[in-house]
């Protein structure tokens, strides 16, 4: 076991000897834990014709393991006050507990049992594809959800970033125990996944409780990563999706910057100042102004290599060319002039206070000490952080406004009636 690493005043990170990498920061004042544990292996590693098996074996972990049953699975934290949930994202899949500080135990063990010792049985595989498809349907019932799904399509063409992380009716459909099974047995070993913890917990006591709970007995398996295609956009594209209904939704978006990027929170606080609120420049003139848009905001991502970062807006059909018109202008205002300095004031306070407020959360500890990790970046303290923020400078707006918000540079796709 490699000595605890000491980042800063409270990340401490441990590298076990079966590869397991472990973080945790202690939260004084609460009596709560959040840990989790991501596994490197997601929709990015998946191929076209088994797209969506990621997201099939984080639901099918839960149908039970070698000692519990679904049912005991989900009584094991809800009993005690806690929960249990996970995710699937571009580049890992997520497994995560909330508790009471007294149980950190219970969690950990019912984290290590979902991991390593999951059933994967024949029998419950179609109970579970019927639930997946159903959550597919979900999407395609929901415009507003299903346009960002097509307009990823768009953007990153065959790059598996433009899957869809549910999969696909047909991929769903044709995937067995034969294809989790696979996926289990190449990617679910220690020097694949990171556990973080934070809250009321010592980071001492975290490596006894997980070595009393099995994780240090995993055998180290297979180290190296699965394979991820660098992302390349496809041609910038421009088109509509017909389908019935009362709005046309608009996503703008095109590529940005990676997490590791230090644009990263300029890149942000631009985002923030065009659609990040009610005091934004889309919401008063698309709603405000204009009357045109119940909703209107920006998004970003950021993953290991690349982001992306765009604009939403759902309107009448009748009024769909003056919303994409107006969100194009602003585009076009942004990168050419970029953003006035008491902009930049603002977006500085309130980017300030949304990590701050975020960091209140013991969760929110978890996926940071999580990231260190994830992305390969050295822990930065709040403080740290917030004087990155305040050194943004006109000149750094100036650049990232001018290189990645030229509404000529997006990719857009409607959906919506002819």
């Amino acid at each position: 076991m490699t000595p605890a690493r000491a980042s800063g005043d409270a990340l401490r990170a441990t590298t076990l000897p079966n590869g397991l990498t472990v973080l945790s920061e202690f939260v004084p004042g609460v009596r709560s834990v959040a840990i989790g544990a991501w596994v490197r292996a997601a929709s990015r590693h998946e191929a076209p014709g088994v797209m969506g098996v990621s997201h099939f074996l984080e639901h099918m972990v839960f149908k039970g393991t070698r000692t519990r049953s679904a049912k005991d699975i989900a009584l094991s934290l809800e009993a005690l006050g806690g929960s249990l949930d996970a995710y699937t994202a571009r580049e890992h899949t997520s497994f995560q507990a909330r508790v009471l500080d007294r149980h950190l135990r219970e969690a950990a063990d019912v984290l290590a049992d979902l991991l390593y010792q999951p059933a994967l049985r024949a029998e419950d595989l179609t109970l579970e594809r019927n639930v997946i498809l159903e959550e597919i349907s979900t999407v395609e019932d929901t415009p507003d959800d299903l346009v960002f799904e097509l307009h990823n399509a768009a953007l990153w063409g065959q790059h598996p970033y433009g899957f869809s992380i549910l999969g696909t009716r047909e991929t769903v459909s044709h995937l067995g125990t034969r294809e989790l099974r696979a996926l289990h047995e190449r990617a679910y070993h220690p020097p694949l996944t990171v556990v973080a913890a934070a809250g009321n917990v010592d980071h001492d006591d975290l490596l006894a409780t997980l070595q009393s709970t099995g994780w240090m007995d995993v055998p180290r398996g297979v180290e190296l990563p699965l394979p991820a295609p660098l992302p390349v956009a496809a041609p910038r594209q421009d088109q509509h999706i017909e389908r019935e209904g009362a709005q046309t939704h608009i996503v703008f978006g095109s590529p940005g910057v990676a997490h590791g990027d230090p644009r990263r929170y300029t890149f942000a606080l631009v985002s923030s100042v065009l659609g990040g609120g009610m005091s934004s420049r889309l919401f008063q003139r698309v709603r405000e102004e204009l009357g045109l848009a119940y909703s209107v905001y920006t998004f970003t991502a950021f993953h290991a290599d690349v982001g992306m970062h765009g604009v939403y807006v759902g309107t009448a059909p009748e009024t769909a060319a003056t919303a994409r018109a107006a969100v194009s202008e602003e585009l076009a205002r942004v990168a050419a002039e970029g953003l006035s300095p008491d902009e930049i004031t603002a977006g500085k306070n309130q980017l300030k206070g949304q990590i701050t407020l975020g960091l209140e959360s013991v969760s929110s500890r978890m996926y940071r000490a999580a990231a260190v990790e994830l992305y390969g970046e050295p822990y930065r303290s709040l403080d740290e952080v917030l004087a990155e923020i305040d050194r943004i400078g006109e000149d750094d707006v100036r650049a990232v406004c001018r290189e990645f918000f030229p509404p000529e540079r997006q990719t857009i796709v409607s959906l919506g009636p002819a």
